[in-house]
């Protein structure tokens, strides 16, 4: 961090813990140049930091006051999606997402990537650096079919967080989450089957269905509670569904966290009609509160749970270190596993073993969440400032995706084509959807540092979205 960096984590941290409380005045810029031993400047620039973030403002004549937390101001509506099963589409927008090459060039606004450039990786590197250097043929050889013990165990025992208590056979290594949740689909579902998903969804896992010749049924969900109950039980009385697909903690795209009640009614409601959920935590180990939410799996007592996950949002992408923990699903994944990929790939498992093990994750996740919290804040900012009046946007709970809702005539597959003239891609709702609902969303990234081109990219696509009504209503008239 640079220094003024320091002066305002140090501040905020002050905040979180109520030593500053909303309304309370600052210290004097000089206060703080005595206290931190840094120049006017750099005081100024760390509550420049803090504006920047709507955590403080500057009252002429009288200084800094703290402000109440951020929340927006419009959040996006409860979806409602088509009351029926749907073929999945939208795969030619999801190739022309994923098929864009990396590029220093190209602002990738609505990836799902994390920070890359964090120094809290850097052991991972030692580690994966050591292990080919001490080369030895365990690394360069098959591994096991259910993946490294090392590893599993790190994963069990991170998993008490999340409140399962699981065994180290109880978890199948996978090469990242995109494999276990194909896994988990494929062993519960056959051709023709319907699939229950909270709506909008992952479009890797809507890929997985159309691949698989499966149906979605889209359930109506709310932007700060998640999956629709009440529908979703009326769905399962109306149609043969086979599983439920849900992300309920730190969802993407739309953020939420479930709330535990909720979680446990979701499992009970499965419990009642005899139907597996296939449960995506791959963002889990990113939510903002503390203790870490639970899982569904917390709550399965027989077996239905199928949680996956995966070290892509915490750590990197390209590792492909994914888990599935199938429960009484555990033979038939097994053996799916061995026609999908055969054993996953073994240095990066052991490298990952090794990160958890000397305690680098832990302290990753701790610099990780503190930055995507106050990314979100700053993002959040620059939302409100940029977009139109009524904007709906999401609140996230977790990780570091954020959902936007514009006027209902904005299509944003139109604005990202609008947006590649300078070199700028945002992830459109569409890609969300079965039938590509949702063309009036989109999904921004605010994992990476915010740098001024960050900046100036946000408020070019805000101000596009401006012209682009602009020349709607001149249309009309």
């Amino acid at each position: 961090m640079k220094r003024y960096e320091q002066v305002a984590a140090a501040l905020r941290q002050r905040m979180e813990h109520g030593i500053y409380r909303v309304g309370d005045r600052l210290p004097s810029i000089r206060a703080l140049c005595r206290e931190f031993e840094v120049s006017v400047s750099t005081v100024q620039a760390a509550y420049g930091r803090l504006e920047d973030a709507a955590l403080v403002e500057a009252r002429p004549k009288s200084g800094y006051y703290v402000l109440p937390r951020q929340t927006p101001t419009v959040l996006p509506a409860p979806t409602r999606p088509a009351q029926r099963p749907l073929d999945v589409s939208q795969w030619d927008q999801v190739l022309e997402l994923v098929a864009v090459p990396c590029s220093d060039e190209i602002l990738m606004l609505g990836n799902g990537i994390p920070d890359l450039a964090s120094p809290t990786l850097n052991p991972l590197k030692r580690s994966l650096a050591g292990l080919h250097r001490r080369g030895g043929s365990h690394g360069l050889n098959y591994d096991t079919l259910i993946g490294s013990l090392e590893l599993r165990h790190e994963i069990t025992r991170l998993a008490t967080a999340s409140g399962c208590l699981l065994h180290p056979d109880d978890a199948l290594i996978t090469t990242g989450c995109q494999e276990a949740l194909s896994i988990a689909i494929r062993t519960l579902t056959v051709l023709g089957d319907v699939v229950a998903v909270d709506s909008p969804s992952f479009y890797g896992t809507m890929q997985i269905l159309k691949a698989s010749g499966l149906k979605a049924l889209e359930i109506p969900t709310d932007p700060r509670t998640g999956i629709s109950l009440e529908a979703l039980e009326l769905a399962l009385e109306q149609w043969p569904i086979r599983a439920i697909q849900v992300t309920p903690t730190c969802n993407n795209p739309l953020g939420y966290t479930m709330p535990e009640p909720r979680k446990r009614a979701l499992v009970a409601l499965a419990q009642r009609f005899d139907v597996a959920i296939i449960e995506d935590d791959i963002y889990g180990d990113l939510a903002f509160t503390t203790p870490r939410p639970k899982t569904l799996k917390a709550f399965d007592d027989d077996g239905r749970v199928l949680l996956c996950s995966a070290f892509s949002k915490t750590l990197t992408p390209g590792l492909r270190v994914g888990w599935i923990a199938p429960g009484r699903y555990r033979d038939q994944v097994m053996h799916m596993k061995y026609v999908s990929t055969g054993a996953s790939a073994t240095l990066p498992q052991l490298a990952v073993a090794e990160f958890i093990a000397k305690g680098h994750y832990e302290h990753h996740l701790r610099e990780m969440i503190r930055q995507y919290q106050r990314h979100r804040d700053i993002l959040l900012g620059w939302v409100e400032r940029h977009f139109p009046a009524g904007t709906g946007i999401s609140y996230p709970q977790g990780g570091f995706l954020l959902w936007l809702e514009l006027p209902a005539d904005i299509d944003c597959v139109r604005l990202n084509e609008r947006l590649a003239a300078s070199n700028i891609r945002i992830a459109p709702g569409s890609l969300f959807s079965a039938s590509g609902k949702y063309r009036h969303c989109l999904r921004l990234n605010y994992a990476s540092p915010l740098t001024p081109s960050i900046a100036s990219a946000i408020r070019g696509v805000g101000e596009m979205v401006t012209v682009m009504i602009a020349e709607d209503e001149a249309a009309v008239t």
